[in-house]
């Protein structure tokens, strides 16, 4: 397999590292204050995700036709997968002292969206970073640089444990179907 320019650099900086207990400390405590309001910040999250990155819709049948904010919010389908994101979420920053309970629970996750709802793991990637921005908002009067970092590091924990599993059932990139004209798709004739 060929690699792109600069693709090891890359891959490096993503390997996981594990947070101290200060961080998993930080990360805990503000979770806690964020999980408080679970389905109400799950909502929000999901919401700006799809706002913000409306080609993700395409791996929810139950709410991909929906295009206002104000409609996703009440989309009961939607308020459902809000509140499965953030419990396994909640699994995840409970079990940070447990680094094999983090990878098992990330490992189930990642290989259910490669199996089954055929997700491309790069979403992964973005959706961590609107994790972030909202719990950043949530706690915006209490989060500093430390905590910042801490879950930028978690963010890279997470997603470098789903692509693992990604890659450990043989992840190939699905072609777009929806989106590209039959003509213009590779045919099994020559």
């Amino acid at each position: 397999m060929e690699k792109v320019p600069g693709e090891m650099e890359i891959e490096r900086r993503e390997r996981s590292e594990e947070l101290s207990e200060t961080e998993r400390k930080a990360v805990q405590d503000t979770w806690a204050r964020v999980y408080a309001n679970c389905e109400d910040v799950g909502v929000a999250i999901l919401v700006r995700f799809f706002v913000n990155f409306p080609s993700a819709k395409q791996y929810f049948s139950q709410f991909q036709h929906l295009e206002e904010p104000l409609e996703m919010e009440q989309s009961p389908q939607l308020r459902k997968h809000a509140l499965r994101v953030m419990g396994a979420l909640n699994t995840v920053v409970e079990n940070l002292h447990d680094p094999d309970k983090v990878s098992s629970v990330l490992a189930l996750v990642g290989k259910a969206h490669a199996l089954k709802h055929k997700v491309e793991p790069v979403y992964f990637k973005i959706l961590s970073g609107v994790i972030l921005e909202v719990i950043a908002e949530e706690c915006a009067n209490d989060f500093p640089s430390e905590t910042q970092r801490a879950w930028s590091k978690l963010r890279t924990v997470i997603y470098s444990h789903v692509t693992a599993a990604y890659k450990e059932v043989g992840w190939v990139q699905q072609l777009p179907t929806t989106n590209i004209p039959e003509a213009t798709l590779p045919s099994s004739r020559s």
